[in-house]
């Protein structure tokens, strides 16, 4: 049985709700963001009791199926941003396409209508938010994060994130930690 699941943006997150499963004694096969794969299906009592704790820890379990498609979707484009690996000429429509075996077209009208802003403007701000981090930890200059990033340069790096923050990222750098928000925050807002 597969669970889909809200909310999970990062590493913790898969560590947390795995161990609620366990806990629970649901045995997980695979845990993953956005989902946990059940060697069984558990009971009605069990699900209520995993539905409880999970949103308490600020997860939910999704049950409508637009809902699952835009959270694999997410998780999608938040691994890709977290792995580092992202080319230059990175295509979302390619990659999600290729990934979740649909048309490009309604996977984006599928998000648009549900998130309220374009997969383009979700994969840009995941992209800054993963620009902010490393500036703050400071382990890279911006040459680096730009081609780590698949940024055609710095400029335009520069300039997307000034887009964004309303800050070059020498100026965030110097605010430092104080600017940044939690992935799951920044999920809905807008350009």
């Amino acid at each position: 049985m597969n669970l889909y699941i809200k909310n999970m943006v990062c590493n913790r997150c898969i560590m947390v709700v795995k161990q609620e499963l366990e806990n629970l004694g649901l045995n997980p096969i695979h845990v993953t963001m956005g989902e946990a794969v059940l060697k069984k299906n558990p009971s009605v009592k069990k699900m209520q009791q995993l539905n409880s704790r999970l949103f308490q820890l600020g997860f939910e379990i999704l049950d409508d199926q637009k809902q699952k498609q835009i959270e694999k979707i997410k998780s999608l484009l938040i691994k890709k941003v977290q792995s580092g690996d992202v080319e230059e000429h990175f295509s979302i429509s390619e990659y999600l396409s290729t990934a979740l075996h649909k048309e490009y077209s309604y996977i984006s009208r599928l998000f648009s209508e549900v998130e309220g802003i374009t997969v383009e403007q979700f994969f840009i701000l995941q992209k800054t938010e993963k620009v902010k981090e490393l500036l703050v930890y400071g382990e890279q200059n911006l040459s680096e994060i730009s081609f780590f990033l698949g940024y055609s340069s710095v400029a335009h790096l520069s300039a997307q994130f000034k887009k964004v923050t309303g800050l070059t990222p020498s100026q965030f750098k110097k605010i430092g930690s104080t600017n940044r928000k939690s992935l799951d925050s920044v999920q809905n807002k807008k350009l």
